[in-house]
This record gives structure tokens, sequence and C-alpha cells, in this order.
């Protein structure tokens, strides 16, 4: 324990505590980063130590910064304590919270909650599609003869006429989170939402976020529904669903490339990997055909 205790506190600690904190346990659960709950003379934090392959998942830690300001003065993510400027770990508050399930009364929240987010001032950073997905694709090892690496291609091929039209329908960008997944969302005892996690922060179309929310959390049709309308503050029409299933698309296909990024990296387990990476191949070709019949 005393050797994890040395290893993970940062030497600077001062400048965001009065005492040297000491660690309470690690926190499970994270894909990329590592974190741990620290006890301080100010209370619980959260210690997060960013990957080592931070720079090969394409992620903008000043962005990160900017944003979690931005969204702590707003009540809206756990407070932010101290970022190091050097980008190898940030601490914030622990939010004690329980996991975040997709009934009625959450995602009409959520959708609340999303609105909020997306009023927020802009940051310095764009997520510009074309440019993530060449950012991925040079970190997946091209010698390899994983069996998704074809099939990544083919889909790459298929892929470009969607991009564009989900762009050329954006009805202009503002801050996203990117990554609204469940992991990421804590519902305290008192009904309060916080949002984590906001290392893919970007100026981006705000149908992204959505798209992340009901892929990602394999939303039925109803619950699509009643995310769409709780957000849109309206009944959601055809361009709603056409702009909501390209960037569904486009979600599938950056999430299959980063897990070949990190496949690449031998960062995680690689059967658990392609299997994820099968799946949302399968997934954007069902988008891909879906999108075909609704045009």
């Amino acid at each position: 324990m005393n050797k994890i205790v040395t290893d993970i506190i940062p030497a600077d600690w001062p400048l965001w505590s009065a005492t040297k904190p000491t660690l309470r346990c690690a926190i499970t659960g994270g894909l990329t980063n590592k974190s741990f709950l620290l006890i301080t003379a100010g209370g619980d934090v959260v210690l997060r130590i960013n990957s080592a392959h931070s720079s090969a998942l394409n992620l903008n830690r000043n962005a990160e910064h900017q944003a979690l300001r931005l969204a702590g003065k707003a009540g809206l993510c756990a407070p932010l304590i101290h970022y190091d400027r050097q980008h190898k770990y940030m601490v914030s508050r622990f939010i004690r919270g329980e996991s975040w399930n997709s009934s009625a009364t959450n995602l009409a929240q959520l959708a609340q909650h999303l609105q909020k987010i997306h009023r927020l001032p802009p940051i310095d950073a764009h997520l510009i599609i074309a440019d993530k997905i060449a950012h991925y694709w040079r970190g997946i090892k091209s010698d390899s003869n994983a069996g998704f690496i074809k099939q990544l291609h083919s889909l790459h091929q298929r892929i470009h006429v969607s991009i564009d039209k989900a762009s050329a329908l954006s009805e202009g960008n503002c801050l996203c989170h990117n990554d609204l997944l469940a992991d990421n969302l804590i519902t305290t005892s008192d009904g309060k939402l916080y949002v984590i996690d906001w290392e893919y922060a970007a100026m981006g179309d705000p149908f992204y976020d959505l798209a992340v929310i009901t892929e990602g959390q394999n939303l039925n049709q109803q619950q699509q529904q009643l995310l769409l309308t709780s957000y849109l503050s309206r009944p959601a029409n055809a361009l709603d669903w056409q702009r909501l299933y390209l960037w569904q698309l486009v979600y599938c296909y950056l999430t299959a490339l980063w897990y070949a990024v990190q496949w690449s990296a031998g960062a995680m387990d690689k059967n658990l990997v392609s299997q994820v990476i099968a799946e949302q191949i399968d997934s954007s070709s069902a988008l891909l055909l879906n999108i075909a019949h609704t045009n």
C-alpha cells in the first residue's frame, strides 16, 4: 500500500492540498486513464492520472481544461481543484452518487443538462471529423493481420458521403462533451446530475452528443424519441432523425477506430477489443442501410 501511495501522489501536491493526501482506494471502470480516491484536509478528491496514450487517442488536454472551468462555473461537473500544466494529471472534488440509468425521468433530466452544456461559451478546440479519423488511422498498425482491419478499410470507403451529409445539415457548432456514456454521469441523492470526464470536449454539432447518448447507451426507439423531444423542446421531425442517424454512424465508426488504436498500442485485452470493434462495424453497417432507406 505504501508503495502505491508513493507512486501516485504527485510531487507538487502542495499546489492543491494543505496536507499531503493519502490514498483511500483506486477507482475502477475507466478505459483510458487511472483514477484514485484520495483523502485531503479539505475532503475527498479524485486524482486522475492521464493515459500514456493520450496523444495517440487525439486527446486535447487544453480543451478539457477550458471546458471543465466553464462547466464547473455552471455547476454541471465535479468542481475542478487542480489541472496539471504538464497534463500528467488532474484533481477534482469527489461527487458521491449513484450509477446512472436510462429511465424516462433521467433521460429528460439529461436532455435539460445537455441544453445547458450546449449553451456554455465556446472553447479553442473543434471536433473536425476528417482530422480525427486521419489521426486514429495513423495510430493503427497498418501491417496488422487482425481480421477487423480489412473491415475497417471497407467501412472507411463507404462512410465519407454520410460524414459530408452530417456536416452539411449542421445548424452551427456549440461546446459538446462528446462522451456522454452512463459511466460519465453521476446522480446524487438529492437528484442533481453531474458530468465527468471531459477529455473529448470540443466545439461541434450538438447532434453528435445526442448520437453518443442514444447509440453509446443502446437506447431503444422510444427512449431516443423521448431524449430528442426533451432536448429540442418540441416533437422530433424527419430531419432531426436523419441528423441523428448520420451522427450515430459517425460515432460508431470513430468508436471502432478508437478501439483499434488501443489494440495497436496493446493497452487493452485484444480479444475484448476485437469483439467491440466487430460490434461497432455491425452497428455501422446497419445504420448505413437505415440511412439509405430514409433518404
